[in-house]
């Protein structure tokens, strides 16, 4: 951190004084106008702008060859402004020592683009044979004053190569004339660049998959400007080739903004990514800006009055500053999104939820806000089951979904996942952090929707299921009554009947004097079994057991009629706590049903009733090793005797569980869980239990 900030110390005045010394001596001393101005304003400033910038937001060394390159640029545009203002300065016998700052300047600077251009975007190559290239690349630096005792004349910039050919260089020494071929070759950087193209076409397209991702764009930059500044030294008056060095110098920057963007380039992190890039671009573009207003009043200071040149300049500054905002706006939104259609997007959003009932039309609304709204190819929305798998109907699609999501978000409501939202691929570019950001929004407004609709099917279908509970429960007690109905009828009272017309005669015969003892004991003993019979049909009805001695009891009492050995286990806390009527009531006559189900179709063996107290809940299970119904039912496969199971049960708001071993054999089991815990506070609270 230390080094970088010394670095910006170092590099900031001296590059900002050179570029304020050539506007001020080509832009106000000079006599003449200056077109070469548009060379440092146009390219060279805003170059130098942003790689100070990048020093404060990386400790990349790609950043700190950018921010050496710009500077180099700066110094030997100050130094050549300096040679072509004071022509003189040809002949003084120093210069050949002065030339040497425009030499290394030169050279420094093409030294460290070749460096950064090589080592996109981190500055570290990955293979060890290229780090080593890297370090060759600055070999020219070191020969710069070396030429000063090698070369008989003045060598100069490449591009005014022929200039410096025409003075002498006395400091030459004619024992190393033979190395001039040499030393001129290497400063001209000939080798250094044919070995940097050969590093960054090894990485951009042989290296890593990732490493060609990231380097491929800043690859074909280079290549473009290798070729246009070619252009220049061969034909130095092709204005084409110069512009398009001047461009593709400018391009730079949005390269690099780019590479930060897209790859984090220069080694910035990801959440900072769209800060720094909306930062940097709007430092580019201030002084984009400020160097179009200024630089046609600069290049005309000649030609036009004070008055022309602040009307000009005024005029400038209005019609460009639309422009100005538009590329700000764009950059901020392709960087965070369209933040208005995003809150347009989320407004609407809102009032489709609170007009939407149905699942699918709530997901498929959604799906299509979310496409629109992120620019995504593909949303597709999948609710999340009971166990917790997400299913594919009800779902909502909006596009063609092919394959697989680039992101997801879950749909959580007061911590239960209720579906999930599959992104595909952005239409352009990737997601920002600010899209992933509205994408959690979205989710968790629509969760709350979602899970308000889900719980308004629940309750549409327990309200079905309640009514037709309900008429099984009347049906069920018709059917009782009917039976209990023919019992009378058909047996008790029939006795009943008999009884009567036995009393009658016993009544002639006593009159007659007829009547003897053992008829009496015949009567007496017919109604003794009829009251038998009232007491085992009462007992179908309520056993009288259950209400004396309690559930567990009632159920024993039945244990030694059942015709297959039955073995009932209840834990202590059962056995001595009594429950309300209708949870004794309940649970004896799903204990019964279940029971009685075993006994006609289960071919059992033997049965086991299992009670136990637990977490205010009492826990019955009803096993049997009979031939088992083959898989968990669920509630609307019930019918006959499990229906009523379930309905009796479903009136306490319990909860009942039918389960097989296999198709063929392994038992049923019958598990019912009743709540119990607010009635035996109230009966506790009440009468004592007995």
């Amino acid at each position: 951190m230390l080094r970088r900030w010394g670095w910006l110390a170092a590099l900031a005045p001296l590059g900002a004084a050179s570029l304020l010394y050539v506007v001020i001596a080509r832009g106000f001393l000079a006599g003449a106008v200056d077109p070469s101005l548009g060379w440092p304003l146009l390219g060279i400033l805003p170059l130098f702008a942003f790689s100070m910038w990048l020093l404060t937001a990386s400790t990349a060394r790609s950043a700190l060859f950018l921010a050496w390159a710009a500077t180099a640029m700066a110094v030997g545009s100050a130094y050549e402004t300096f040679v072509l203002t004071n022509p003189d300065v040809l002949r003084e016998p120093w210069y050949p020592i002065f030339n040497l700052v425009g030499l290394t300047a030169s050279t420094v600077a093409s030294a460290a683009f070749v460096s950064m251009f090589a080592t996109f975007p981190t500055g570290i190559p990955e293979r060890r044979w290229q780090r080593i290239s890297v370090g060759l690349f600055w070999v020219p630096v070191v020969a710069v004053p070396f030429s000063l005792l090698v070369v008989p004349h003045v060598l100069t910039v490449q591009v005014h190569a022929e200039q410096g050919a025409g003075i002498p260089n006395p400091f030459a020494l004619p024992v190393l004339a033979w190395a001039d071929p040499i030393v001129e070759w290497i400063v001209y950087l000939w080798p250094a660049v044919f070995l940097a193209l050969a590093v960054l076409i090894s990485r951009a397209f042989f290296g890593d998959p990732e490493v060609r991702v990231r380097t491929r764009l800043m690859a074909w930059l280079t290549f473009a400007m290798v070729v246009s500044y070619s252009l220049t030294l061969f034909i130095p008056e092709n204005v084409i080739a110069n512009a398009a060095v001047l461009v593709l110098l400018t391009a730079i920057p949005l390269v690099a903004i780019h590479g930060i963007l897209r790859h984090g380039a220069f080694d910035v992190a990801a959440a900072d990514r769209a800060r720094l890039v909306t930062r940097s671009s709007n430092v580019l573009i201030t002084v984009l800006y400020g160097i179009a207003v200024v630089a046609p009043a600069v290049l005309l200071v000649d030609r036009l009055t004070p008055l022309g040149i602040a009307f000009l300049t005024g005029l400038i500054a209005l019609a460009l500053l639309p422009v100005r905002g538009w590329l700000q706006r764009w950059i901020h939104r392709v960087v965070f999104g369209d933040r208005d259609r995003q809150l347009a997007m989320l407004s609407q959003l809102g009032s489709e939820l609170e007009r939407t009932a149905e699942p699918n039309d709530l997901l498929t609304h959604l799906a299509a806000a979310v496409a629109d709204g992120l620019g995504a190819s593909w949303v597709r929305i999948r609710l999340a089951a009971s166990d917790g798998a997400l299913t594919t109907s009800p779902a909502g699609v909006a596009g063609d979904v092919v394959g697989e999501p680039i992101e997801a978000v879950d749909l959580v409501h007061a911590d239960e996942v209720l579906g999930r939202i599959d992104v595909g691929p952005r239409h352009r570019g990737e997601y920002s952090d600010a899209e992933r950001t509205l994408l959690r929004t979205v989710a968790g407004q629509a969760a709350a929707s979602v899970a308000n609709i889900r719980l308004t099917a629940r309750l549409a279908e327990q309200l079905v299921e309640l009514t037709a509970s309900r008429e099984r429960l009347m049906a069920a007690q018709d059917d009782e009554r009917r039976r209990l109905e023919r019992d009378l009828h058909d047996g008790i009272q029939q006795d009943i009947v008999a009884q009567i017309a036995g009393l009658r005669l016993a009544r002639n015969r006593l009159e007659r004097g007829q009547l003897g003892p053992a008829e009496l004991s015949e009567l007496q003993q017919q109604a003794r079994q009829t009251l038998t019979d009232l007491r085992e049909l009462a007992h179908g009805i309520h056993p009288p057991v259950l209400s004396d001695n309690g559930l567990v009891a009632a159920i024993e009492s039945g244990a030694a009629r059942y015709p297959i050995p039955l073995a009932v286990d209840a834990d202590a806390r059962v056995r001595s706590e009594r429950y309300p009527d209708d949870v004794e009531t309940t649970t004896y006559y799903v204990v019964r049903e279940a029971l009685a189900n075993t006994a006609k179709h289960a071919n059992a063996t033997m049965a086991t009733v299992a009670l136990a107290r637990t977490d205010g809940r009492l826990r019955v299970s009803i096993r049997d090793d009979g031939c088992g119904l083959g898989a968990v039912l669920p509630s609307s496969a019930a019918s006959g005797g499990l229906a009523n199971i379930r309905d009796r049960v479903a009136v306490l708001r319990g909860t009942v569980r039918i389960s097989s071993g296999s198709p063929s054999g392994g038992g049923t089991t019958v598990d019912v869980d009743l709540p119990v815990r607010d009635f035996a506070a109230a009966d506790r609270a009440g009468s004592p239990s007995p």
